[in-house]
């Protein structure tokens, strides 16, 4: 569970046509993420839509817009509809330390944002730890006009509260990746307690593995004794992986499990995590 998220409420104007599925849609820059669930926990439609590059906000409205006029499965009436903001705009602050007035100071630091962007933040159940992030504003104006009331959170709020429920050997620190095309998010725990959240961008596997082996040294992480797990849009015999294996010891695919039925071909369960785990 995560408490703190930001929802964007109205009347239905179709609440006729209100049906018992849920929507769950994973923005990025670099592409698009749909997922549908019925009321009989049963997934419906799992699609994923990519770019080969960045779009800008505008651009990926407009891909969104296509998309949704397009795809006959997004033209119903959801009664819950939640969106996962995928970006590097986001960091992680103590809940002790945490200000609601000062959100924009803790993302300067680290992040390239504008005076005009607008600075929401997700609250994690199982830690004392606040989610600071950048959604899009005119994807949620959007959002809003099309389906009435949303949740929106951040994609890292997800995949770390994920991490934290993983069974994994308390006396190692493990590593989670989560792969994506052109970027990729890290989250380290020890002991029950995250260690660092954090995102990169990469072309190659040599980018992929330079920053994955930076971070293990920035912790001080023995790549003979961590272990590293990955979810995501990668498989044992994709290269990222191999080479992940040439230099760290310990590599496996996160073992995801749930109750969910498919109507769709049925994903890898590590393939997902997030978006299944979104609703």
């Amino acid at each position: 569970m995560v408490t703190g998220l930001k929802t964007m409420t109205k009347p239905n104007k179709d609440t006729h046509q209100l049906t018992n599925k849920k929507l769950s849609i994973q923005i990025c820059l670099s592409g698009l993420s749909f997922c549908i669930l019925d009321s009989q926990h049963t997934v419906t439609y799992l699609k994923h839509f990519s770019k080969h590059r960045n779009l800008n906000p505008l651009e990926l409205l407009d891909y969104l817009k296509f998309i949704i006029d397009t795809e006959t499965p997004l033209k119903e009436t959801f009664n819950q509809v939640t969106v996962i903001y995928r970006n590097d705009l986001a960091t992680v602050v103590p809940k002790d330390l945490f200000r609601e007035n000062n959100l924009a100071d803790y993302l300067k630091f680290n992040s390239k944002i504008l005076h005009t962007d607008f600075v929401s933040y997700d609250e994690l159940d199982t830690q004392p730890l606040v989610l600071v992030y950048v959604p899009l504003v005119n994807i949620n104006n959007f959002i809003y006009d099309t389906f009435g009331a949303f949740t929106y959170k951040h994609f890292a709020t997800v995949f770390i509260e994920q991490t934290l429920t993983y069974k994994t050997d308390n006396s190692t620190e493990t590593m989670f990746v989560n792969v994506g095309e052109n970027q990729f998010e890290v989250v380290v725990l020890n002991q029950g307690k995250l260690l660092l959240y954090n995102a990169f961008s990469y072309a190659t596997k040599e980018d992929f593995i330079y920053y994955i082996l930076f971070t293990a040294e920035q912790l001080k992480l023995n790549p003979e004794s961590f272990k590293l797990i990955f979810t995501g849009n990668i498989s044992r015999n994709d290269s990222l992986f191999e080479i992940a294996y040439k230099y760290i010891r310990f590599v496996d695919l996160c073992e995801v499990s749930h109750t969910l039925q498919f109507t769709t071909e049925i994903p890898e369960p590590h393939e997902n995590m997030v978006l299944l785990n979104s609703f």
